[in-house]
């Protein structure tokens, strides 16, 4: 590829499974969705149905099911701007990770759903909403760190076990690094390595590890602060956004505009993402622009 994912940092993520018919069901309307050929009248379209699809990577607090309702803090964005858009109910399509952009250039769903990092080879292949998240790394480590990581770099250092998700930036980071780390398919799967002893630390982005901390208070684990990590000296900050197909401008237009009513207003964005874990530290960087990190 002509760029590196390295260039534009941030995270994202990820291989994991939802369970329920919810999400079964609204993957077979999936595959035959409210598209068009070639893009044209999407939005229109889309307001006819009423519905539109969003794939979803199950990760928790961005897009996941909960006690087998869809719901996530980009899954609340889209009820909120979609809803705005006259689209009035939003459809979880479960895929691997991996498999979202793939997804959403086969017409599964009509959006991406999972806060995905913005990265050039993904640019490639698929047009990005403007930014929703800023992006942090943290560790998660056996109680009371007693290796003292910070970062990456301390990992490296450390010789510890890494344990990284497939498919997410950490595991670009630990290449880079040079850090043999461990794959795992999910969250759960990563705080279960550091727990049973497989593995000494976890890779994940800041709120996701500190989302499953919260969650599992009796887990014998610590989150470390979050950090920006560093390559070869460089911040690798980043974001994440909203996936459409490239033939989808309006729609995409349509979005970004009512993105920009919530993003520019801390209160509005912390009542629709507040209860997921999120903070104004998460509130994108108005001066970090998608056409940026596409560019590495």
């Amino acid at each position: 590829m002509a760029h590196s994912a390295l260039n534009t940092g941030s995270t994202k993520k990820i291989i994991t499974t939802l369970a329920g018919a919810a999400l079964v069901a609204g993957s077979l309307a999936g595959c035959t969705s409210t598209n068009t050929d070639d893009g044209a009248d999407r939005l229109q379209s889309l307001r006819d149905a009423g519905t539109i699809t969003v794939g979803v990577a199950g990760e928790a607090p961005y897009s996941f099911e909960e006690n087998g309702e869809l719901t996530g803090a980009t899954i609340a964005l889209h009820r909120e701007i979609f809803g705005n858009l006259g689209i009035d109910t939003v459809e979880g399509v479960n895929a691997d990770f991996g498999a979202l952009i793939p997804g959403l250039q086969a017409n599964r769903f009509d959006v991406v759903s999972a806060g995905m990092s913005i990265l050039p080879q993904r640019c490639e292949q698929a047009a990005f909403g403007d930014p929703e998240f800023n992006y942090t790394t943290a560790l998660m480590v056996p109680t009371g760190n007693p290796a003292g990581l910070t970062d990456m770099q301390s990992v490296a250092d450390s010789g510890l076990r890494l344990a990284t998700m497939t498919g997410a930036i950490e595991s670009d980071y630990a290449e880079a690094l040079g850090i043999s780390s461990q794959q795992v398919a999910a969250p759960q799967d990563g705080m279960d390595a550091v727990t049973s002893g497989r593995a000494d630390v976890f890779a994940l982005t800041a709120i996701s590890l500190n989302w499953m901390k919260t969650n599992n208070p009796d887990a014998p684990v610590d989150v470390t602060e979050s950090f920006v990590a560093e390559i070869d000296g460089e911040p690798q900050v980043g974001a994440g956004a909203t996936v459409f197909r490239t033939d989808d401008q309006e729609l995409l237009d349509a979005y970004n505009e009512e993105l920009a009513k919530i993003t520019s207003n801390t209160d509005a964005y912390l009542d629709i993402v507040g209860d997921f874990g999120f903070t104004a530290e998460e509130l994108p960087d108005p001066s970090l622009t998608t056409a940026m990190l596409c560019e590495g």
